[in-house]
């Protein structure tokens, strides 16, 4: 079997704590500012700190690739011309979006443009008419089967991205109304409130309330193609794109390590079934609404859905412990006060903030001089870390 070109891995992120957890095993990560994005949520990095934030990726051996993939409209245009500004002079490797007007600001200030999945392009010709306007890659439509995937590639000269792990979206490509038309929230300007989440109940016009399988009845599940690398190696995908710019380190950490295993196993020859099934189970321990294969091999039906379950299928739960009061760098120790619930040595824990995130043991616990096996409930104490903290970052155990 003829191997193609190893396929970038590129994560989402919101933070500095996210592109800790990732680094070690992606090549990309995609983010945004508070400014024209489908995440208006994640607004930790701002205009203003994107050239320090490209910078320290650019540290981590990674690509910075910032998103600007909004509706944008005529009263916006400025902040597009802001955004792409900030984007030259922070050197961001590419511009994520699907808009003419950011593409042709993009194209002018001589940055790379990748086509969003909002573009929603489903075949080669398109893919085509984005590469003639300058752009380097398409995101493809997740609606897409492998099928077609592959003959798009096959088609067309530009690099394609496909989606493989991740939330999936009632609506073609991410373009739904609900939201708006629910709450007045508009999902195309980034404000989603993801009442596809809801619990919602089916009822006929005499008000009889149809049966059904659970009551989250809009709600799919997320992609998962882990079990299926090889395929998607072999349909020659150049970038392997996760979602999930709202989702914790803990997540970003598990998932981008999973998939970079499956990568490297697949070109060393020793990918296999039970290593997939292996991944997969670490997968489910972490954020997820249950696991499809999405529209890779055909339109789902039912089993696309999961109106049983609630917003959080993960196996593994986070549970809140605590917080730092100080950090004392040359004691390599963290005051902190328990809040929530108490710890004891040898718990798994994880100190998480906006710039920080660090997974460890508990291996040392003292106050006042003397060792503590464990340590209650409102209780403070002197817990040793393996990295930096920093005050007010949140304790949980695993």
């Amino acid at each position: 079997m003829q191997k193609k070109r190893k396929p970038e891995l590129i994560m989402g992120i919101r933070n500095q704590a996210g592109l800790k957890a990732c680094a070690p095993y992606a090549d990309a990560v995609y983010f945004s500012t508070e400014l024209l994005s489908l995440r208006a949520r994640a607004k930790e990095i701002s205009l203003k700190e994107l050239g320090a934030f490209v910078a320290k990726v650019h540290a981590k051996g990674l690509l910075a690739y910032l998103t600007v993939n909004s509706t944008v409209n005529e009263n916006k245009l400025n902040e597009a011309s802001k955004i792409i500004e900030a984007a030259k002079k922070a050197r961001v490797d590419a511009i994520i979006a699907w808009d003419p007007a950011v593409i042709l600001r993009a194209k002018q200030a001589g940055l790379c443009v990748h086509i969003s999945t909002q573009a929603n392009v489903t075949n080669h010709e398109s893919a085509e008419f984005y590469r003639q306007l300058g752009a380097k890659r398409i995101v493809l439509s997740r609606e897409l089967s492998l099928a077609e995937l592959k003959e798009i590639k096959k088609q067309s000269k530009i690099e394609i991205e496909a989606f493989v792990h991740g939330a999936m979206c009632m609506a073609i490509s991410g373009r739904c109304h609900l939201s708006a038309y629910v709450l007045g929230k508009s999902g195309n300007c980034g404000e989603c409130t993801q009442p596809c989440r809801w619990e919602w109940t089916l009822s006929g016009e005499n008000g009889i309330v149809a049966e059904s399988r659970g009551k989250y009845l809009l709600s799919a599940k997320d992609l998962c193609m882990i079990e299926y690398i090889p395929e998607l190696i072999e349909a020659g995908i150049d970038s392997f794109k996760v979602e999930g710019r709202l989702r914790d380190p803990v997540y970003l950490e598990t998932v981008a390590r999973c998939y970079r295993e499956a990568i490297e196993a697949f070109w060393e020859g020793n990918y296999s079934a039970e290593k997939a099934k292996s991944w997969k189970k670490e997968l489910a321990s972490v954020y997820n609404r249950g696991f499809s294969t999405g529209f890779y091999f055909g339109v789902p039906g039912l089993e696309g859905f999961a109106p049983s379950l609630d917003m959080k299928a993960a196996k593994q739960t986070k549970k809140a412990a605590g917080v730092v009061r100080n950090y004392y760098p040359k004691k390599q120790a963290a005051a902190i006060q328990l809040l929530e619930r108490g710890l004891k040595l040898g718990d798994e824990l994880i100190i998480e903030g906006s710039t920080t995130y660090l997974r460890q043991k508990v291996k040392s616990l003292m106050r006042e001089g003397k060792k503590l096996e464990a340590v209650k409930k409102g209780e403070e104490a002197g817990l040793f870390v393996e990295a930096k903290v920093r005050k007010n970052d949140r304790i949980y155990i695993i």
